[in-house]
Protein backbone atom coordinates (compact mmCIF):
# COMPACT_ATOMS: atom_id res chain seq x y z
CA UNK A 1 0.00 0.00 0.00
CA UNK A 2 1.17 3.50 -0.89
CA UNK A 3 0.83 6.24 1.69
CA UNK A 4 1.87 9.86 1.86
CA UNK A 5 3.30 11.87 4.74
CA UNK A 6 2.88 15.48 3.62
CA UNK A 7 4.16 18.58 5.38
CA UNK A 8 6.20 21.72 5.05
CA UNK A 9 9.08 20.12 7.00
CA UNK A 10 10.73 23.49 7.64
CA UNK A 11 12.94 22.30 9.16
CA UNK A 12 12.50 18.54 9.36
CA UNK A 13 12.45 17.58 13.05
CA UNK A 14 13.06 14.40 15.00
CA UNK A 15 9.28 14.24 15.43
CA UNK A 16 8.74 14.28 11.66
CA UNK A 17 11.35 11.58 11.15
CA UNK A 18 9.83 9.42 13.89
CA UNK A 19 6.42 9.48 12.18
CA UNK A 20 7.97 8.78 8.76
CA UNK A 21 10.06 5.88 10.06
CA UNK A 22 7.07 4.37 11.83
CA UNK A 23 4.99 4.72 8.65
CA UNK A 24 7.81 3.01 6.71
CA UNK A 25 7.57 0.03 9.06
CA UNK A 26 3.78 -0.19 8.61
CA UNK A 27 3.31 0.43 4.88
CA UNK A 28 4.91 -0.80 1.65
CA UNK A 29 5.65 2.61 0.13
CA UNK A 30 5.86 5.97 1.88
CA UNK A 31 5.89 9.19 -0.11
CA UNK A 32 7.23 12.07 1.97
CA UNK A 33 5.93 15.14 0.18
CA UNK A 34 7.24 18.60 0.92
CA UNK A 35 4.26 20.83 0.32
CA UNK A 36 5.02 24.43 -0.59
CA UNK A 37 3.07 26.95 1.47
CA UNK A 38 3.08 30.43 -0.01
CA UNK A 39 1.81 31.87 3.30
CA UNK A 40 5.00 30.91 5.15
CA UNK A 41 8.48 32.37 4.91
CA UNK A 42 10.63 29.23 4.92
CA UNK A 43 14.01 28.77 6.54
CA UNK A 44 14.99 26.33 3.77
CA UNK A 45 13.96 26.29 0.13
CA UNK A 46 11.70 23.47 -0.99
CA UNK A 47 14.60 21.78 -2.79
CA UNK A 48 16.82 22.08 0.29
CA UNK A 49 14.14 20.42 2.43
CA UNK A 50 13.78 17.62 -0.12
CA UNK A 51 17.53 17.03 -0.12
CA UNK A 52 17.76 17.15 3.69
CA UNK A 53 14.93 14.63 4.03
CA UNK A 54 16.53 12.35 1.44
CA UNK A 55 19.76 12.44 3.41
CA UNK A 56 17.98 11.69 6.71
CA UNK A 57 15.87 8.89 5.25
CA UNK A 58 18.35 7.27 2.86
CA UNK A 59 18.43 4.01 4.82
CA UNK A 60 14.78 3.29 3.96
CA UNK A 61 14.32 1.67 0.55
CA UNK A 62 10.54 2.13 0.69
CA UNK A 63 10.59 5.90 1.38
CA UNK A 64 10.46 8.37 -1.50
CA UNK A 65 10.86 12.12 -1.04
CA UNK A 66 9.21 14.56 -3.41
CA UNK A 67 7.68 18.04 -3.40
CA UNK A 68 4.56 19.68 -4.74
CA UNK A 69 3.15 23.13 -5.18
CA UNK A 70 -0.23 21.54 -5.80
CA UNK A 71 -2.85 20.50 -3.25
CA UNK A 72 -2.01 17.37 -1.26
CA UNK A 73 -5.28 15.74 -2.40
CA UNK A 74 -4.33 16.35 -6.04
CA UNK A 75 -0.83 14.95 -5.54
CA UNK A 76 -2.33 11.83 -3.98
CA UNK A 77 -4.70 11.37 -6.91
CA UNK A 78 -1.95 11.85 -9.50
CA UNK A 79 0.32 9.31 -7.77
CA UNK A 80 -2.38 6.78 -6.91
CA UNK A 81 -1.88 7.23 -3.17
CA UNK A 82 -4.87 6.25 -1.06
CA UNK A 83 -3.77 7.08 2.48
CA UNK A 84 -2.35 10.16 4.17
CA UNK A 85 -0.43 9.60 7.39
CA UNK A 86 -0.20 12.43 9.91
CA UNK A 87 1.37 12.67 13.33
CA UNK A 88 -0.63 14.11 16.20
CA UNK A 89 0.95 15.40 19.41
CA UNK A 90 -2.18 16.33 21.35
CA UNK A 91 -5.93 16.91 21.10
CA UNK A 92 -5.43 20.29 19.38
CA UNK A 93 -3.39 18.58 16.65
CA UNK A 94 -6.07 15.92 16.32
CA UNK A 95 -8.82 18.53 15.91
CA UNK A 96 -6.78 20.42 13.28
CA UNK A 97 -5.80 17.23 11.41
CA UNK A 98 -9.40 15.95 11.45
CA UNK A 99 -10.61 19.17 9.83
CA UNK A 100 -7.81 18.99 7.27
CA UNK A 101 -8.68 15.34 6.56
CA UNK A 102 -12.32 16.30 5.97
CA UNK A 103 -11.30 19.04 3.54
CA UNK A 104 -8.96 16.69 1.68
CA UNK A 105 -11.67 14.03 1.56
CA UNK A 106 -13.96 16.53 -0.18
CA UNK A 107 -11.22 17.15 -2.77
CA UNK A 108 -10.34 13.47 -3.20
CA UNK A 109 -13.04 11.07 -2.03
CA UNK A 110 -10.69 8.07 -2.33
CA UNK A 111 -8.37 9.29 0.42
CA UNK A 112 -8.22 7.71 3.85
CA UNK A 113 -6.27 8.99 6.83
CA UNK A 114 -4.12 7.42 9.52
CA UNK A 115 -3.17 9.45 12.58
CA UNK A 116 -0.09 8.26 14.47
CA UNK A 117 0.33 9.61 17.98
CA UNK A 118 3.69 11.27 18.54
CA UNK A 119 6.22 9.37 20.56
CA UNK A 120 6.40 10.86 24.04
CA UNK A 121 9.88 12.35 23.57
CA UNK A 122 8.67 14.36 20.54
CA UNK A 123 5.36 15.71 21.87
CA UNK A 124 6.65 19.28 22.18
CA UNK A 125 8.74 19.28 19.00
CA UNK A 126 7.36 21.32 16.13
CA UNK A 127 9.04 23.19 13.29
CA UNK A 128 7.72 26.58 14.39
CA UNK A 129 9.32 26.11 17.83
CA UNK A 130 12.62 25.16 16.20
CA UNK A 131 12.51 28.22 13.92
CA UNK A 132 11.76 30.48 16.88
CA UNK A 133 14.67 29.05 18.88
CA UNK A 134 16.96 29.50 15.88
CA UNK A 135 16.02 33.20 15.72
CA UNK A 136 17.25 33.49 19.31
CA UNK A 137 20.48 31.61 18.56
CA UNK A 138 19.48 28.64 20.72
CA UNK A 139 21.09 25.28 19.92
CA UNK A 140 18.32 23.09 18.47
CA UNK A 141 20.33 19.88 18.12
CA UNK A 142 18.06 18.07 20.58
CA UNK A 143 15.07 18.65 18.26
CA UNK A 144 16.58 17.88 14.84
CA UNK A 145 18.97 15.29 13.39
CA UNK A 146 22.65 16.22 13.10
CA UNK A 147 22.29 16.70 9.33
CA UNK A 148 19.61 19.33 9.88
CA UNK A 149 21.50 20.95 12.74
CA UNK A 150 24.55 21.35 10.49
CA UNK A 151 22.41 22.77 7.67
CA UNK A 152 20.96 25.30 10.10
CA UNK A 153 24.45 26.33 11.23
CA UNK A 154 25.49 26.76 7.59
CA UNK A 155 22.43 28.95 6.95
CA UNK A 156 23.33 31.18 9.89
CA UNK A 157 26.86 31.83 8.63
Amino acid sequence: MKVMVPGSFDPPTNGHLDIIKRAASLFDYVYVVVAQNSLKKPLFTTQERVELLKECLGEFSNVYVDSTSDLVASYAREHNIGVIVRGVRNSSDYDYESELASANKLLNYNLDFVFLPSSEEYRIVRSSLVRELIQHNVNVSQFVPITISEAIRNKQQ
